[in-house]
């Protein structure tokens, strides 16, 4: 294997180190690569596991948004949970490599809302250090995701300029994307993200034991996980005409992360190397 070339990041010494440059693909579409491009070049970032089954479909939503995509194939990983900060340099890296000049973070669980097309160009018009954050919307069936409480308040910065400095993250877990950008600017994007992995009740509480499990003293999320799985008080919304999602989602049943148990590891206190 090659020797490590990352930068130093907190991590935790049960957690898998990434250093495989071979696990990572570049797809740039066709038009992208032979004409020139009036808008700058716009790569999306994912790495896949447990949820590999999802990607066709998170691909068929991305690819009207973006000039390609970089992935990271996870699945030899032999750890309950690799190195998520390394993987993200990992594919940042491969990402500027390409030519990306901005990026749109992902995860196959989730689809970003299909109007967003439309203000890519607008929207990485942008100069400077500029990340957007978007609405999360943990889903609870195809339609309607969950308002009460936290819930109608979670955002998340997915899409940003290419750093030109790659800054450490600040976590190994629950890191955000905007930790790796210096002096960035957040702005609101004023779209959504689909999470679809909460709409089954099984990957509810899957979820909530298994970052408990990694984060025991909740170190990393100081309100824990439990109310990931406590549908108390729960009021949802629907998803309101002209910002749905494509394509379609059809729910395999499937878990979609490990299944933690009592011999797995837990996240030791980071340190740094």
């Amino acid at each position: 294997m090659r020797p490590p070339t990352l930068l130093p990041l907190p991590v935790a010494n049960d957690v898998e180190a990434i250093t495989g440059r071979e696990m990572i693909s570049v797809h740039i579409k066709p038009a992208a690569r032979t004409q020139p491009a009036p808008a700058p070049r716009v790569l999306a970032i994912f790495s896949f596991r447990y949820d590999a089954q999802l990607v066709p479909d998170l691909i068929s939503n991305i690819a009207p948004m973006v000039d390609g995509w970089v992935s990271f194939d996870d699945r030899a990983s032999t750890a309950l949970f690799s190195d998520e900060p390394a993987r993200r340099r990992e594919l940042l890296v491969a990402a500027r490599a390409a030519g990306a000049e901005w990026v749109l973070a992902a995860d196959p669980d989730e689809r970003f809302e299909s109007a967003l097309a439309s203000a890519m160009p607008s929207l990485t018009a942008a100069t400077g250090p500029v990340a957007y954050a978007f609405a999360l919307r943990e889903m609870y069936d195809a339609d309607h995701y969950r308002v009460d409480g936290v819930w109608g308040r979670k955002s998340q910065v997915r899409l940003f300029r290419m750093p030109d400095v790659i800054a450490p993250a600040a976590a190994p877990l629950h890191s955000p994307w905007q930790a790796m950008i210096p002096d960035v600017e957040v702005r609101d994007s004023a779209f959504a993200i689909y999470h679809l992995k909460m709409i089954a009740a099984a990957r509810r509480r899957a979820r909530a034991d298994l970052y408990t499990h990694l984060d025991p003293d909740r170190r990393f999320q100081p309100i824990g996980y439990e109310y990931l799985a406590d549908e108390r008080g729960a009021i949802f919304e629907k998803i309101a005409d002209g910002r749905g999602y494509h394509p379609p989602h059809r729910d395999d049943g499937g878990l979609w992360m490990p299944a933690v148990g009592a011999a797995d590891p837990q996240l030791p206190t980071p340190r740094t190397r």
